[in-house]
């Protein structure tokens, strides 16, 4: 939430956002001013009149912020290499409300890659949430689909939303547990 030590920002253009937690699309108009009060993974949580928002790191711009860098991998790329950034990628998805990556809460399950006939790639994700009813669900399974398609070779990302087994502070990494205070 807004904070002291939250950034000011004023939005040099309109916006798509996506209102946390309840996960509706909306568009903030150029001239609206807020706070970052998270800046994780290359998208930012925006406090504006009283809303949290999601921005998208492709519009980091709007609130004057560099769009990430495209992902680079070699074309000869082994399913080692392939895999590395899968979790690398996999580790840029953070809930806005939480200042921890899903992996690190223990959210995904599996990550399994598949060669397809053309040559390319496929992944395989499932995962879950902190609590069934989370309205940001969606957007996180858009999140982790869209991030992992920017991997080179890579043109088809599954993510199927799972609850079995139902998730646990006892999922998250031991930095995760020590941070939140969970053990």
């Amino acid at each position: 939430m807004y904070s002291r030590s939250s950034e000011p920002v004023r939005f040099e253009r309109d916006c798509a956002a996506v209102m946390v937690p309840q996960g509706e699309s909306v568009t903030l108009p150029a001239g609206s001013v807020g706070y970052i009060t998270q800046g994780l993974g290359g998208s930012y949580t925006v406090f504006v009149e009283g809303n949290l928002f999601r921005i998208a790191g492709k519009d980091a711009d709007a609130i004057g912020k560099e769009v990430p860098p495209e992902l680079d991998l070699p074309a000869d790329a082994s399913d080692e290499e392939v895999e590395a950034m899968v979790w690398r990628q996999l580790r840029t998805c953070f809930d806005p409300e939480i200042p921890f990556n899903i992996v690190d809460l223990g959210l995904v399950y599996e990550a399994n890659l598949k060669h397809l006939d053309d040559g390319s790639r496929s992944i395989d994700v499932k995962m879950t949430l902190t609590a069934p009813g989370c309205g940001m669900g969606e957007i996180l399974v858009d999140d982790v689909r869209s991030k992992l398609e920017q991997i080179p070779t890579i043109t088809n990302a599954d993510v199927e939303l799972v609850f079995d087994p139902p998730w646990g502070r006892h999922m998250m990494s031991e930095a995760a547990r020590l941070e939140t205070g969970m053990f």
